[in-house]
């Protein structure tokens, strides 16, 4: 018997990424405070990845404490450069300044998943993707910003690397997945083991 398989997200890329591997699922956003979670962890100097991963699992738990016989996916992701910690832009000029921040630096996508089901955690992976800004010019943001919109408040990191912004790096390391925000090899790794995917 295939086990339901529920996504704990609203993020229509995670979406797109489960659909284009042929996965059959559910999409239920889960509504966690987030915001209130990342200052806990801050304030207790708790590292990027295990906050990426207390974020992933709220979201999971969240939904599968009500979906008892579904494998539930929680993910999250958060940026982090040269120690700061970064949330989605609020705004336009708020993207402008993240990413002038960014600009010439090398910052870290920390991209957590975790597996619910039965009422407990039965996975977790960390991904760890390193991306290099170039040292664009203003015009370039300028027109980055026209032509992206309000897309770029919709990423942690103002930039949605499957389309135009792509354009603003010089290096990215790690899978393309697990930049987009969900690491599909080892999930699909993890599925193909317990009997969900076919071997």
């Amino acid at each position: 018997m295939t086990l339901p398989l529920i996504l704990a997200s609203s993020s229509a890329t995670r979406a797109a990424l489960l659909r284009g591997a042929g996965l059959a699922f559910e999409a239920r956003p889960a509504a966690v405070d987030e915001a209130a979670l990342k200052e806990a962890a801050q304030a207790e100097a708790i590292p990027p990845a295990e906050t990426a991963i207390l974020l992933a699992e709220a979201k999971a738990q969240r939904i599968g404490r009500r979906e008892t016989q579904a494998v539930v996916i929680g993910a999250d992701q958060l940026l982090v450069c040269e120690g700061r910690w970064y949330d989605k832009p609020e705004d336009l000029a708020a993207a402008r300044a993240q990413l002038q921040a960014l600009r010439g630096r090398t910052h870290t996508l920390y991209t957590a998943m975790v597996l619910w089901r039965g009422g407990q955690r039965i996975w977790h992976h960390v991904a760890t993707p390193r991306l290099t800004m170039r040292d664009f010019s203003e015009t370039f943001l300028d027109r980055y910003l026209a032509a992206e919109g309000e897309a770029v408040t919709h990423s942690v990191g103002a930039y949605r690397l499957e389309g135009l912004g792509v354009q603003l790096f010089r290096d990215v390391q790690g899978e393309h997945s697990a930049i987009l925000g969900l690491p599909l090899l080892p999930l699909l790794g993890f599925l193909r083991q317990h009997g969900v995917l076919p071997e």
